[in-house]
């Protein structure tokens, strides 16, 4: 009996070396600049009308995606299903109303009221309490002396010294007054703000994830000075001229507003693929697949951002199947993972980190593709025609930059480029990407990325923009180093703290 046992753990350990020494390279040639742009020109479509979290064009997109996976044999990941869904939530105005005594007022041409920001409700007061600039911090305190508790509040815009918009420092912020205003006890808030930042104030405001706020602030209305001259009648010149002075005001106030929330539904979409003998350790390849949608007629295809990673995992998802049908299959299985919501705040990263279908202790690495189709005009220094922005391969093991700069030595033979990876980094690119919710959970991370482009975030980044010729070099070096995370004996350490 043993002497059998030794035998079978001879040809296990036999099988799992064939394995790990399998030549990848046949495998990797099967990602084409060809089948990258077939898939692309389909992705980043008229169709899928930029594939905006919670729309019909998402919807289609996630379709093709699982439709994909279906075809190259992968299996559901999540149970039965190729998608996980989570709840997306967004704010609708419907109503919103002020008035000074008798006098009402005109809703986006006297006062402006964020749906974000301000919640369904009705308040009458009989006072308003003017307090300055409303700042509340360790350098200024305009509430000192005030007892604002349960009352309307009116504030300058910006801070002292004339700055025009809500910004400066961070006393004369928008969220700051609202801060200020709640940490003193105020009911609701009033700024006088000259120049209102009109794009603040949608019908619609942007979707979130969670329907639950650690904090609610006081409603919050922009007014004109029209609504202030009804308040503070020939105060407010003096007000706005000089030192305000603070002073409470007998007037009646009413401020109303009345929203819906809609509840929306967005997926990410998972292929699993099983290993042999660590089926139980998972490798993730992600890239998100929303992109920012349409604004009236006009489209914002996303080509790069990220229908190249979306592409470029169908292409690694489909390589990988045929090793495993030709006998060559990973050992750990990996899990592809198309995540939505990514330009909303990453939300399908953050809802698959938070409820996972393969535990993330078990999960040896996340390699998330996002852009990876276009060359960064602002890279003045090697060859830019053969390059690739690596972000985060040291921040959490010790292992993984070692493997990464390996494979491509030995097959893509690339310049990587460790700019983003700057912990003065001004664009915090590390944070800006579905990889994040993996690292912040303690599991090991590389972000693929090719910079920003003048395309970025705007309707002309389309898919004949592509270069389709270092798109697949950067496709095929992931596809290396899944290959080996997918084969080596051993997990990744965790040897580094999440900073």
């Amino acid at each position: 009996m043993r002497r059998l046992l030794l035998l079978l753990s001879v040809c296990t350990a036999g099988v799992a070396q064939a394995q790990k020494i399998a030549d990848p390279r046949p495998f990797a040639k099967t990602i084409s600049r060809d089948d990258l742009k077939k898939h692309l020109f389909i992705v980043a479509s008229k169709e899928f009308e930029g594939r905006e979290t919670a729309t019909e064009g998402q919807r289609k997109a996630a379709a093709y995606i699982e439709n994909q996976f279906k075809s190259f044999g992968l299996q559901p990941g999540n149970g039965s299903s190729y998608q996980l869904n989570y709840p997306v939530y967004q704010d609708s105005l419907e109503s919103a109303e002020l008035s000074v005594g008798d006098q009402a007022f005109a809703l986006d041409k006297d006062f402006f009221a964020s749906v974000t920001t301000n919640n369904t409700g009705e308040l009458l007061s009989s006072e308003v309490v003017f307090a300055g600039y409303g700042i509340s911090d360790s350098v200024r305190n305009d509430y000192k002396g005030l007892d604002v508790r349960g009352k309307i509040v009116l504030v300058l815009g910006g801070q002292p010294g004339g700055t025009p918009q809500p910004m400066g420092r961070r006393g004369g912020n928008f969220y700051a007054k609202q801060e200020a205003a709640q940490k003193n006890g105020a009911a609701a808030v009033l700024i006088l703000q000259s120049n209102v930042p009109r794009q603040l104030f949608a019908a619609k405001g942007n979707m979130y994830l969670s329907a639950y706020k650690k904090n609610n602030y006081p409603n919050s209305f922009y007014i004109t000075d029209k609504v202030a001259q009804a308040i503070m009648g020939d105060d407010l010149k003096a007000a706005q001229g000089g030192t305000p002075q603070t002073k409470t005001y007998p007037v009646n106030v009413r401020m109303a507003l009345r929203k819906n929330i809609l509840h929306l539904q967005s997926s990410d979409v998972l292929g699993f693929l099983e290993g042999t003998d660590l089926k139980d350790q998972i490798v993730v390849i992600s890239a998100h697949y929303d992109h920012l949608g349409k604004r009236d007629t006009v489209i914002f295809y996303g080509a790069d951002d990220d229908g190249s990673g979306t592409v470029s995992i169908l292409e690694l998802a489909e390589a990988f199947s045929k090793a495993k049908a030709a006998g060559k299959g990973p050992r750990r299985s990996i899990l592809f993972l198309a995540n939505s919501g990514e330009e909303k705040g990453l939300f399908g990263s953050q809802y698959y980190s938070e409820h996972p279908t393969y535990p993330l202790d078990h999960t040896t690495v996340d390699l998330n593709i996002d852009m990876i189709g276009r060359i960064d005009p602002n890279r003045k220094v090697g060859d830019s025609t053969n390059y690739v922005y690596v972000v985060g391969s040291d921040k959490l093991s010790t292992d993984l930059k070692p493997i990464s700069e390996g494979n491509n030595k030995k097959y893509t033979k690339m310049e990587l480029d460790y700019k983003f990876d700057d912990p003065t980094d001004p664009e915090r690119i590390y944070y800006r990407s579905d990889h994040y919710n993996f690292a912040r959970k303690g599991v090991p991370i590389i972000f693929y990325f090719d910079g920003i482009h003048k395309d970025y975030h705007r309707p002309s980044d389309t898919p004949d923009k592509i270069n389709y010729d270092i798109m697949e070099k950067r496709a095929q070096l992931v596809f290396y180093t899944a290959w080996e995370m997918a084969n080596r004996n051993d997990m990744l350490k965790r040897d580094i703290p999440l900073n």
